[in-house]
């Protein structure tokens, strides 16, 4: 049963974890500030107490006031955000953001959410709240409310329905420490959109500064196969474009990226609640958004991006 968002602020308040949706995917999330309360995520996750979370405020200038933005940082800010967009920065305010929160690092993660019940919930509770995906570690995140509940549900004192999750793929993040922009991990803001506003980017040397860049990320219960043209026996082929599989388990019939990243994470958990012998993914395109999906994909079939 889904509380409302002053029942999820109240929830943090008191130290409690809740489940909160976003335009990427659902979200296990806490007070930043309190470290037991963020202890508690990694305990529910199982979650490798060296990766970091990601800050959500309401705003820019709540973002200011835990991190240092800078002019690189601003500029993009004022772009991408509210938007599935996670800035890297030097952390300005540690009792606002507690160590645990950011793995002992002098730099903190930020996004300002685009989802309207995230951003009510953000609002009512008046400070950062640290929500990394809503399944437990290294499983596909979940993009829907039945199956955050179904994955973490049992941590939670309140969570919040705000239905299905239309980007579906976690945060663009990008670092602007140091003085230059370099991306940490591919999302829905490419990588050209990005360049748009601030020039030629980096790719991030320094990815444990980031989320989701474990070896093996997103992953199911069976394994799974990329560049794949066709199923083997007991597989079941993600496909993608038209004629590619089953349209039950296509990822985008007509081909399109957006569709892709929104199906990718549900389809992932569908077919593997089938038990198959594996997942086979069609080949995808490398360029746009495309990038951030065979991110996930490598992860999920456990490579390194």
């Amino acid at each position: 049963m889904s509380q409302t968002p002053l029942q999820a602020a109240q929830a943090l308040a008191n130290g409690d974890l809740i489940l909160l949706p976003t335009e990427t995917v659902y979200g296990l999330g806490a007070d930043a500030s309190n470290a037991e309360a963020v202890a508690a995520i990694f305990a529910a996750k199982g979650r490798p107490k060296f990766n970091p979370l990601i800050s959500h405020v309401a705003d820019v200038d709540a973002a200011a006031k835990i991190g240092e933005l800078g002019p690189l940082g601003l500029a993009l800010a004022d772009v991408f955000w509210p938007g599935p967009f996670t800035l890297i920065t030097p952390i300005l305010d540690t009792r606002s953001v507690c160590d645990l929160a950011r793995a002992g690092l002098d730099s903190v993660a930020i996004r300002v959410p685009a989802h309207p019940v995230a951003r009510e919930v953000l609002a009512a509770f008046g400070g950062p709240v640290v929500a990394p995906s809503a399944n437990r570690s290294g499983r596909p995140s979940p993009t829907t409310f039945t199956d955050a509940v179904e994955e973490t549900g049992f941590a939670v004192s309140a969570a919040v329905d705000g239905g299905p999750c239309q980007v579906g793929l976690e945060s663009t993040v990008v670092s602007v420490l140091g003085g230059r922009v370099a991306l940490l991990r591919p999302g829905a803001i490419t990588r050209s959109e990005i360049e748009a506003v601030v020039g030629p980017i980096e790719e991030g040397a320094e990815g444990h500064r980031s989320p989701g860049r474990l070896t093996l990320h997103y992953a199911p219960d069976a394994p799974v196969r990329i560049e794949a043209d066709a199923a083997r026996d007991g597989e079941i082929l993600l496909g993608f474009g038209p004629e590619a599989g089953e349209p039950r388990w296509s990822l985008s019939p007509s081909g399109d990226l957006h569709e892709a990243a929104a199906n990718l994470f549900r389809l992932l958990r569908e077919a593997d609640r089938t038990r198959p012998t594996g997942i086979a993914v069609s080949p995808i395109p490398t360029t746009g958004l495309g990038e951030a999906i065979n991110d996930r994909l490598r992860r999920a079939a456990g490579f390194v991006g």
